[in-house]
């Protein structure tokens, strides 16, 4: 009986880790987030994302990922996004990324912590991801308080788009 009931344990141990492994948010390309020193996002704090892109023949979309907590008293947080492909110049992009709206907070949130993963597009006319090789963006709050005050991580995530 002994025996059974170590084979059960295992069994359902194995399958539990099954669900685990395949049940998980597969980060497609390249996710990255930084945390703010001491939850104050200050201006000249610009942190870099940097990563390769191999397959040009497909589309991409890019997201801003922050964290803060519920004493955050904006609905949105504006950034100069800095982006440089393979061989090209930097172009600066103005962003204004909504948090919340009426009924609250649009991100998930635990206890009194919210993250917020807000998808954009960049002009295709000055921006894109055509060739293979290296691209870096830098974040730059430009919000009127400096420094920015609860904001716990900020990131970028990049995933191919599915149809």
């Amino acid at each position: 009986m002994t025996v059974f009931k170590k084979f059960y344990g295992l069994r359902y141990l194995l399958l539990a880790t099954c669900y685990l492994l395949f049940s998980c948010d597969h980060i497609n390309l390249y996710e990255k987030v930084v945390p703010v020193p001491k939850h104050q996002w200050q201006s000249n704090f610009k942190p870099e994302f940097t990563f390769n892109i191999k397959d040009t023949a497909v589309p991409y979309q890019l997201y801003f990922i922050v964290r803060h907590n519920n004493q955050y008293k904006y609905n949105n947080v504006w950034v100069n996004l800095y982006a440089k492909g393979p061989a090209d110049t930097v172009h600066k992009f103005v962003l204004e990324l909504p948090l919340a709206n009426k009924e609250g907070w649009l991100g998930s949130g635990i206890d009194d912590v919210f993250e917020h993963r807000v998808g954009f597009v960049l002009d295709p006319q000055k921006f894109n991801f055509a060739r293979a090789g290296e691209y870096r963006f830098t974040l730059e709050q430009i919000m009127r308080d400096d420094p920015l005050s609860n904001i716990m991580d900020v990131g970028l995530r990049l995933e191919k788009k599915t149809p």
